[in-house]
């Protein structure tokens, strides 16, 4: 806007009959380009949740033959080593349960409470061991695993560089196709940084159990990070 103006301040002192021109600054070409980059890493963190349901006639009845069964449940979790940091109530609840029928109000049958805790294994080689455990203890309820990397600030950095470096051969080989080559970066941002829970990968090293626990194979941790880079051209 200023170079605008500065022009026409200069044309305003131009004598009358000379020769006008004005002249506006060129419009700036940009492209845009989005990349990902991934960074793999062998896991050392599991996250696992496992718990208690119990039916009963009546509602107190139901939440005290679940506190019982989760009681020996988190003790057994604590036996098991996993600090206490690494365990937290992920979720309680009591629900009524009914029986349905055609023309028919619905009946009270029951209550069916429900207590869960999620646990975080930092010695993921012990996973199939812990499992076994918290059904042995009486958890009728699990889910997971979901394998993590717990400190994965080097790994996206890695996968932020690989990015980026993407994204700037994408945005070279378009700008020779258009017969114009890059002058500087303008923007850049990103997304990402999720872990991805794993899939067991052929290159994968499987864990050492015994023959009585559960088999669980942690593969690799696929970090990913998505830049999106605006380039000027010339």
């Amino acid at each position: 806007m200023s170079k605008i103006l500065l022009a026409a301040a200069v044309l305003a002192a131009v004598p009358a009959g000379a020769q006008q021109t004005l002249q506006l600054a060129p419009a700036v070409t940009t492209l845009s380009v989005s990349a990902e980059g991934r960074s793999l890493r062998a896991p050392d963190v599991v996250d696992l949740s496992g718990g208690v349901i119990t039916t009963a006639a009546t509602a107190a009845q139901a939440m005290a033959f679940n506190a019982t069964r989760m009681t020996a449940v988190v003790a057994a979790i604590r036996r098991a080593g996993v600090a206490e940091r690494d365990i937290q109530t992920a979720g309680l609840n009591l629900q009524p349960q009914y029986k349905y029928a055609d023309n028919q109000p619905p009946l009270l049958t029951g209550y069916q409470a429900s207590n869960t805790v999620s646990l975080r294994l930092r010695k993921i080689d012990q996973a199939g061991k812990l499992l076994d455990t918290l059904v042995g203890a009486g958890a009728n309820s699990i889910s997971g695993p979901n394998f993590r990397v717990d400190a994965a600030d080097a790994a996206l950095d890695e996968a932020r560089t690989q990015a980026v470096a993407t994204a700037r051969s994408r945005a070279e080989l378009y700008a020779r196709a258009a017969g114009l080559k890059i002058k500087r970066i303008l923007t850049i941002s990103e997304s990402g940084g999720d872990q991805p829970r794993p899939m067991p990968m052929m290159m994968a090293r499987s864990m050492k159990m015994e023959a009585a626990d559960t088999p669980v194979v942690p593969g690799e941790v696929t970090l990913s990070i998505t830049v999106n880079v605006t380039f000027e051209l010339e």
